[in-house]
């Protein structure tokens, strides 16, 4: 019989609510993984716990055992049905789903009892309302933990001086902008922003409004040899009439100058990775000679005809076993993080991408990784495929672990990692990331890249840094993102209608044909079935109020507030969920699992952390943004998650790591790179023993023709992987100011290659007769290109036609339309301000889809 536990350190202390009673079932049959434990439920404030007595023991002097506990927090529960008794001889049974993939059958002896403890479950998980009312704010740990205070761990002045940026030097060309303190500038940075020396404030205001949500290119990383740099930034707001701002092109142009006339001295001392901001600045600072890496300046001239796309990704780095060479010609990097097709349709709604005329020096890449609606659908597939395991120990579906191409999504995730760190490691050059907000996919690659380019970033110190700076400073939305208030949507009766509120998506019309025409274009080919006709249960997450806290040194000039961004009224809508954080996670482990030296911290580290994002223990990730926590005042009404981490770090810490860095030696160099196609199923993170996840398919006998019988294996197609990762590259399209390629790419050449429509290709792979004049035909790529071409301009075309009401941009003429510009006209100006409405609905749907 399979032992369920939970070790006594992680039994929270809770302070129980007054208004909530604790409900106890006796008499219940718990079911997991196939086997009965029958015991006590208790409905607990904030968890629902199962207690099971020991079995009797068989020697009366043997020391008496524990009985059996399971915990569940209630923010944990992903879905939960009830089955009511169809017969007599059948027990109602009440089935949960957790989203640590722990699948648990509760039977009750009748229907009352299993309808009661479901409405008890439902009341005290989507029914809160508010963040406050989460176990964070009522949680008391013990000691040694409740000694700690991982809310100092994270000082971003001092993060940026083990960078080497502070007021003191300013050669590296970055300050530190202090226009945010307030954060009236932008809402979702950071208090503190590091942008180039050469560029005031006053730049900042005007290149501020020309970025997203005033996300402007702001540095995240500096390496410490070359002094490039990863900054990070949202999508620009050209729209479909292509404006531009002057001040946006010359913040960029600063980033890419800020390494002009760098230089460092190669020598051969190793160095060892630094434990703490200070030490690790000394030893970075220190080993900036240790490098093999060699100053821009010293390098050979690399081939001007290739692109850095093409250096990097047909790089012979893909290769471990290949020999290193470092330094190369600079070429900036501009990464949108989306399909080509994604950009394009933003244009339509005043957003888009940046026309590569006005950024000189660089090239712009897009990698295609698909957006928050696929890496749902593609992670629901993977509960599909383990869900059942519950009342019968039942393997996963191979087949449906295949289909979700959940190892693709990381292994795409990696690539883009790959080719961003070679441009900054080995190329010596800067690199620009952007999604469409920047808080999701850049979220994803620039924490990656800083792992596979800074050893200090793989110490537990360093990871606590990177999360708290990457994740939690530059605002990835977990509130939003992870839905802990729950929702209506995961709850069902088996044969009982629920009612709800439905609130219709996608409209109807012109456009919601555009948007149910383009289904399935918006990404790369994934088989996805998201539209905006789906029903996102539930309205919209609020933005938190303009109430400020308590002053600190960050921002001296915020004013304590009673009310913040837990006390308001939240509702979790489902069609924004994403499991971005998870998937960085999971990138982490596939690094370390392929390098199991190089990181202080094991694996169990990165799936107890993913638990507590869930658990609503602690209040590190209850909030969309700095802004938010620091209006909550998260730091004084809640625990830090490191606090858990850092006084059990002997558990978590790797056995195997080796902090020594030597370039000069194999095995030890400074940065590490993630193997190509080599992605696998993370077993423990989802229960299952690593023959039961990454165990080839086995699929039914075919009769081969003789020269496919003897074909040799793939490289990659060896044990740890379910299924061959298919070998496609990432980046699906590049720009420069002169050049353009790849499927939807949005640059304005004057002069672009002449392309004919998409039905010039139809049957041109297939065809029998090849051409008589002596040319090969169009390419698969080309074919797509014209189609992304086409399809792009279309699309734009229709939703403009629609007046989003996207000022500059739509080109609508309001004479067709027998309306004055001014409104006035047949219906006056009620009809104008509901066309209006009904306008930024319609944008804000496609910026939701399109994201």
């Amino acid at each position: 019989m399979e032992k369920i536990r939970v070790s006594k350190v992680d039994t929270p202390k809770v302070a129980k609510s007054p208004a909530v009673h604790t409900l106890k079932v006796e008499n219940v049959k718990l079911w997991r993984r196939g086997q009965p434990y029958t015991g006590t439920l208790h409905i607990m404030p904030h968890h629902l716990v199962f207690s099971a007595p020991p079995p009797p023991s068989a020697s009366a002097s043997a020391k008496p055992q524990r009985p059996k506990e399971v915990w569940i927090t209630y923010p944990m529960i992903s879905h939960c049905s009830l089955r009511p008794s169809p017969t007599s001889h059948m027990q109602p049974t009440l089935r949960l789903r957790c989203r640590d993939f722990t699948f648990y059958g509760f039977e009750f002896r009748d229907d009352k009892q299993a309808r009661d403890v479901y409405d008890s479950i439902r009341s005290l998980t989507c029914k809160l309302g508010r963040l406050d009312k989460l176990q964070a704010f009522h949680y008391k740990p013990k000691s040694p933990e409740n000694e700690l205070n991982g809310w100092q761990i994270y000082d971003p002045r001092r993060e940026w001086k083990r960078l080497g940026i502070s007021s003191k030097d300013t050669e590296k060309g970055w300050r530190i902008s202090e226009i945010n303190t307030e954060y009236k500038y932008s809402q979702t940075y950071p208090a503190l922003i590091v942008v180039p020396t050469k560029v005031s404030d006053s730049v900042l205001r005007y290149a501020g409004e020309y970025r997203s949500r005033q996300r402007i290119p702001a540095l995240v990383y500096r390496h410490p040899v070359n002094n490039c740099s990863i900054t990070r930034s949202s999508q620009p707001t050209p729209g479909i009439s292509g404006k531009r701002n002057p001040q946006d092109e010359r913040l960029v142009a600063a980033i890419f100058a800020t390494n002009r006339g760098w230089r460092s001295t190669p020598n051969n001392d190793s160095t060892t990775t630094g434990s703490t901001p200070e030490s690790s600045m000394v030893n970075l600072n220190e080993s900036a000679a240790d490098s093999s890496f060699v100053g821009v300046g010293d390098t050979e001239t690399a081939n001007p005809e290739r692109s850095t796309v093409d250096d990097l990704t047909g790089s012979t780095e893909t290769d471990p076993e290949a020999p290193k060479i470092y330094g190369a010609q600079q070429r900036n990097l501009i990464v949108d993080a989306r399909p080509t097709v994604n950009a394009i349709a933003m244009q339509a709604i005043g957003l888009g991408s940046e026309d590569m005329k006005y950024y000189p020096n660089a090239q712009k890449a897009y990698l295609g990784i698909d957006n928050i609606h696929v890496m749902r659908k593609s992670l629901n597939q993977v509960v599909e495929a383990l869900k059942d395991s519950d009342m019968a120990d039942l393997p996963p579906n191979k087949q449906l672990l295949a289909k979700s191409n959940w190892t693709k999504h990381i292994s795409n995730i990696l690539d883009g990692t790959a080719l961003i760190a070679r441009t900054v490691g080995i190329m010596h050059s800067h690199v620009l990331i952007h999604c469409s907000d920047g808080w999701d996919r850049t979220s994803q690659l620039s924490a990656l890249s800083q792992i596979c380019l800074d050893p200090y970033y793989r110490t537990f110190e360093g990871f606590i840094v990177l999360v708290e700076k990457d994740w939690l400073s530059f605002g990835h939305m977990f509130r939003h993102r992870s839905g802990f208030l729950s929702s209506d949507q995961w709850f069902q009766i088996e044969n009982e209608r629920i009612e709800r509120n439905r609130n219709t998506s996608g409209g109807g019309g012109g456009f919601g044909d555009v948007l149910r025409g383009a289904r399935g274009l918006w990404s790369r080919p994934n088989d996805s079935t998201e539209s905006l006709d789906q029903d996102p249960i539930g309205a919209e997450i609020q933005n938190a109020s303009d109430v400020t806290s308590t002053t600190d040194a960050v921002h001296p000039t915020l004013s304590s507030s009673k009310i913040g961004a837990a006390e308001e009224h939240r509702e979790t809508k489902v069609n924004e969920l994403s499991p971005v954080f998870h998937q960085f996670l999971d990138a982490t482990y596939q690094l370390l699992y392929q390098n199991p030296t190089r990181f202080e911290f094991n694996e169990r580290f990165l799936r107890r952390l993913f638990y507590h994002l869930y658990s609503c223990q602690y209040g590190t990730f209850l909030f969309d943004n700095e802004k938010e926590r620091v209006e909550a005042r998260a730091a004084e009404r809640t625990r830090s998650v490191w606090d858990y981490f850092l006084c059990r770090k002997e558990e978590f810490s790797n056995k195997s790591y080796d902090p020594v860095v030597d370039d000069s030696i194999r095995g030890k160099e400074r940065i590490i790179f993630p193997k190509k196609g080599e992605a696998r199923w993370w077993s423990e993170f989802f229960g299952r023993s690593d023959e039961e996840m990454n165990s080839p398919i086995i699929s039914p006998p075919t009769y081969a023709s003789s020269s496919q019988a003897t074909r040799s294996p793939p490289r990659n197609s060896h044990s740890g992987t379910s299924t061959p990762i298919p070998q496609e590259p990432i980046v699906t399209g590049t720009e420069t100011a002169e050049t353009a390629t790849g499927a939807g790419t949005t640059a304005h050449i004057d002069n672009p290659p002449p392309m004919p429509p998409t039905h010039a290709f139809q049957g041109s792979t297939t065809s029998s007769h090849p051409p008589t004049n002596g040319t090969h035909g169009p390419s698969p790529l080309d074919a797509a290109a014209a189609f992304g071409r086409d399809f792009g301009q279309n699309l734009k075309a229709g939703i403009a036609n629609l007046n989003l009401g996207i000022g500059g941009g739509a080109g609508v003429d309001h004479s067709r339309r027998g309306v004055s510009p001014s409104g006035a006209g047949v219906g006056g100006g009620s009809n104008t301000s509901r066309s209006r409405s009904r306008s930024k609905e319609l944008r804000k749907e496609v910026e939701v889809e399109m994201q």
